[in-house]
């Protein structure tokens, strides 16, 4: 089965004038001019970076040709590939079928793919909560966990250290929200930050689900740059959900990334652990990399850049905070 993590740091990428109008042309028109609406470059650079991530695999792993890449959204927002076209002319068997989820936060977007399973990808960057104190902050995200994992996060040592577990717990959540198999077994309430975010994206439920039936056991590992953790296990209702995967790293000392692995529908053969490859950890991809199989869709529209280039960074406070790092 194939398999694909890239990731691109927006925060650092100053496009050109000739780079940003080349990658607003290889973009459908209606995903340009949403970009363009954006208040801040560094939304619009997010955004612009997660198309440009999803057409490169769409392109490269399933064999569309750039120029007949037609990507649309679910009502939740979600991307999705639109009429996949037969990219197979033999009589053999279908390959499995891929699942891809996108996700951006801090300085970076990033990109999960696998095949005949389905996935959920989100990442966090750890930060102070502004202007309110962190027991203020974990105060009023009470509800968010349950109390076996705030006894984990609050005996993480440091304030720091225990923002660190916060948003690991979160990330690994939210991940599942794309996954069906998950939300058939939440039901229609279902909607936590790096392990918790992980699990509702791969779940498609939004955030209605209530968190306290869904409760992380971390693994003891520490997350560094270069290995992937795969040990963390996830308790649905008081039960331990074996058919689950949760992938954990960190793409640098601030940024965390969960990847969810679930079974591709509720009567899979499973159990999944024994038939996945060893993780894969994230590939840091450049602009030149993002677009080297990109093809124009739309003319040159110099209006595009006019209006990016006159946009501020971020707003005042989060620019404040990057600047006092």
């Amino acid at each position: 089965m194939g398999s694909v993590r890239w990731a691109f740091r927006c925060g650092s990428w100053t496009p050109s004038r000739s780079d940003w109008l080349l990658a607003a042309r290889c973009i459908q028109r209606e995903e340009k001019d949403r970009i363009g609406q954006f208040a801040f470059t560094k939304d619009a650079k997010s955004a612009m970076a997660g198309r440009l991530l999803l057409r490169r695999f769409v392109c490269e792993r399933m064999g569309i040709p750039w120029s007949q890449i037609r990507l649309e959204r679910s009502p939740r927002g979600k991307p999705y590939l639109a009429a996949p076209l037969k990219v197979r002319s033999d009589s053999g068997p279908e390959p499995p079928v891929w699942s891809f989820n996108l996700s951006h936060h801090g300085d970076y977007a990033v990109l999960a793919a696998e095949q005949g399973v389905q996935v959920g990808v989100d990442i966090m960057k750890t930060t102070m909560p502004g202007s309110i104190s962190v027991p203020e902050f974990f105060r009023i995200m009470t509800r968010q966990f349950t109390a076996y994992e705030w006894s984990v996060i609050q005996s993480a040592g440091l304030e720091n250290q225990q923002l660190a577990a916060f948003y690991r717990h979160w990330v690994t959540m939210a991940t599942i929200r794309p996954c069906r198999h998950i939300a058939l077994l939440l039901g229609p309430t279902g909607g936590l930050l790096a392990l918790k975010e992980s699990f509702i994206k791969a779940i498609g439920t939004g955030l209605g689900f209530n968190l306290q039936r869904v409760e992380f056991h971390l693994s003891s590992e520490p997350l560094t740059q270069k290995y992937v953790v795969r040990h963390t296990k996830m308790h649905l209702d008081e039960e331990e959900e074996e058919d689950w995967i949760f992938e954990e790293s960190l793409l640098d000392a601030d940024h965390h990334v969960a990847v969810a692995l679930g079974p591709a529908d509720r009567a899979g053969p499973a159990p999944l652990r024994s038939s996945l490859p060893p993780p894969t950890s994230f590939t840091l991809l450049s602009f030149s990399d993002l677009i080297a199989s990109a093809s124009p869709l739309t003319e040159e529209d110099p209006a595009c850049w006019e209006s990016f280039n006159m946009k501020a960074e971020a707003p005042q406070r989060q620019r404040e905070s990057h600047a006092s790092k």
